[in-house]
């Protein structure tokens, strides 16, 4: 059919012309796809994807990304369909971030990749398999740094320095903050979603009653769940305008970080959460142990030229998810004849 006088259905928006609509269209603060860091192993540029695009798709598609569906978020080994796992949180995150970004002109792709990649490096059982990968290493485990390892070393993404800067220092136990505002987007992204879901996890688990949060979270935030999301992305959004930088208004970043500390005492760390965990740890350290000891048992793709035996087990151990961990627990420290 013929398209003359008509303006064409489709727009045919290559990576050079999503570049320079990035750079009319994004605030001044906002990181630039064509003035992303350049990659460790240099690479033709794609012709559609933005380079932060094409992080975000790696991430995507990566083995370590599908493992975050049994990994857990709060509960251990969940029983029911409507618990948040580690790939739903995350999901929820890129989503948080990504509104955020939008809403203050920074770069979605990039904010997106961070938040998707921010808990790629998890251990099975949530913070539990932090402290019990711990005694293993030097100075302390942590998840967003060990992200970065899996997709540097373990399965090698070649991921700008931007989307690797943003997963290693999400944490906010990390200093310094991100260097791009979208690293710093997801450390609130991450927050945000957590207080919301994990209050409602706990709630369908019989952990908490509905009417149990304190009235002050509710006056400032609302109820828990939606509300909450929406209230402290408005905070964050209309906080971060004012000061021209991602931010949250002083009072209301105070009151986030109490309702973290009531949730670490009411749920995250209450007496049953701390013998599921001790579980955990019992796991986890049985095993890098076993591996350590056994390390032809351990994949090739964790035995890395420059790794130990010890720290190859770490490696393996701590890509496992929840339910492959406790079956080769089983499997290798079940008393024979007992089943």
């Amino acid at each position: 059919m013929s398209t003359t006088g008509r303006a064409p259905a489709l727009h045919h928006r290559t990576r050079e012309v999503r570049e320079a609509d990035e750079e009319q269209r994004l605030a001044p603060a906002a990181t630039r796809s064509a003035a992303a860091r350049p990659r460790d192993v240099a690479e033709p540029e794609d012709p559609y994807r933005t380079a932060f695009e094409r992080d975000r798709d790696r991430i995507l598609h990566s083995k370590a990304f599908r493992r975050l569906k049994h990994k857990t978020q709060v509960f251990l080994n969940p029983e029911g369909d409507h618990f948040v796992t580690r790939l739903t949180h995350t999901l929820q995150v890129a989503q948080v971030g990504r509104s955020i970004a939008a809403s203050l002109g920074l770069n979605e792709p990039l904010t997106e990749a961070i938040c998707l990649g921010h808990d790629i490096g998890h251990a099975p059982f949530g913070h539990t398999g932090e402290d019990a990968l711990t005694p293993f290493v030097d100075g302390e485990w942590q998840h967003a740094i060990h992200g970065v390892r899996v997709v540097e070393k373990l399965e090698p993404l070649n991921l700008t320095v931007e989307v690797r800067d943003g997963i290693s220092q999400s944490s906010w136990k990390n200093d310094p903050p991100p260097f791009t505002p979208e690293g710093t987007i997801c450390r609130y992204a991450d927050r945000i979603a957590y207080l919301a879901h994990d209050v409602q996890d706990a709630i369908r688990a019989g952990v908490l009653q509905p009417d149990a949060v304190p009235d002050r979270y509710r006056r400032l935030f609302g109820e828990p769940g939606r509300d909450w999301i929406d209230s402290m992305v408005t905070i964050v959004v209309s906080s971060s305008v004012d000061a021209g930088e991602v931010t949250m208004e002083p009072d209301a970043l105070a009151t986030m970080h109490e309702l973290r500390t009531w949730m670490f005492e009411n749920v995250y760390l209450r007496p049953e959460a701390r013998a599921q965990g001790e579980r955990g740890v019992r796991v986890i350290q049985d095993l890098v142990q076993w591996f350590a000891d056994r390390p032809d048992e351990v994949p090739d793709a964790y035995r890395l030229p420059d790794s130990t035996a010890l720290q190859a087990a770490v490696d393996y151990v701590a890509g496992m998810s929840d339910k492959f961990a406790m079956r080769l627990h089983d499997e290798r420290f079940r008393p024979a004849g007992l089943y």
